[in-house]
């Protein structure tokens, strides 16, 4: 049961994604400046990172607006 969702740029896109295309245009360091968070300043992963924001609704809106700011126009 998928419902359309024609006005949200982020339909179809998954957290992974977003994490991975912004590692991949900024890096791990930069990534860690742009959004001061511990999974991307402190021995990054991907995995670690997922884990938190997952869990971290403050910390994921941060991610999903800096990916569509950036890398969902690229």
């Amino acid at each position: 049961m998928s419902k359309e969702q024609p006005s949200n740029p982020l339909h179809g896109i998954t957290l992974r994604m977003m994490v991975e295309a912004l590692v991949e245009r900024f890096g791990w360091e930069e990534l860690g400046r742009r959004i001061p968070i511990r999974c991307f300043q402190f021995d990054p992963s991907v995995k670690s990172s997922l884990k938190f924001l997952r869990k971290t609704e403050w910390a994921r809106a941060k991610v999903e607006e800096l990916y569509l700011r950036s890398c969902a126009r690229s």
